[in-house]
């Protein structure tokens, strides 16, 4: 198994091979972040090349402390903000009152048959601004605040789009399951 500094190394001297080494490596976990701030697959094959294409002209900036891969994932986190940004006025938001209400109360409260596939789809599925709040809040960790910085919108926001998504999901929790006393809290 190659090490990651030996990898690097050779990315920086121009070595094809290392640099096909290290997206083999990554790739994969990079694409499922992808995925989580994508509203698609090709969008989010898009934001893991624009990442890529990032996180090979800025190797050299990497200082070799703490996680390279938490170093790459905020690369590719910034990059699909980027791509969210560039599209935000161009991109309709979706009438989130078209969710569906489940028909019935069932009896149970089996959560049987929810996959993390079928989580990270509800979250695909979102409109872009609920996306990306939620993602940023509840899978990278940041602030309001901070959300509100990256995003350019207030802080006040960034808490009402948490909401809303966190409704949306609970929504098609319940849809999917057929559980409606269950909560999503995040």
């Amino acid at each position: 198994m190659h090490k990651v500094k030996d990898i690097i190394d050779g990315c920086l001297s121009g070595s094809r091979r290392d640099q096909e080494l290290l997206y083999r490596r990554y790739a994969p976990k990079l694409y499922a972040v992808c995925l989580q701030y994508s509203g698609n697959t090709e969008e989010a094959r898009d934001v893991l090349q624009e990442g890529f294409i990032k996180i090979f002209e800025n190797l050299g900036r990497y200082s070799h402390e703490g996680s390279f891969e938490g170093w790459m994932r905020r690369i590719i986190v910034n990059t699909a903000l980027e791509k969210y940004r560039s599209k935000y006025y161009l991109t309709r938001v979706e009438d989130i009152d078209r969710v569906a209400e489940p028909e019935a109360e069932p009896d149970t409260d089996d959560f049987a048959g929810l996959e993390a596939v079928d989580l990270l789809n509800m979250i695909m599925e979102l409109p872009p601004k609920y996306r990306m709040v939620f993602n940023l809040y509840a899978i990278e960790g940041y602030s309001h605040k901070e959300i509100g910085t990256l995003m350019n919108i207030s802080e006040g926001t960034s808490k009402s789009n948490l909401s809303r998504a966190r409704d949306i999901l609970q929504k098609k929790v319940m849809i999917l399951t057929g559980v409606t006393r269950r909560m999503i809290n995040v």
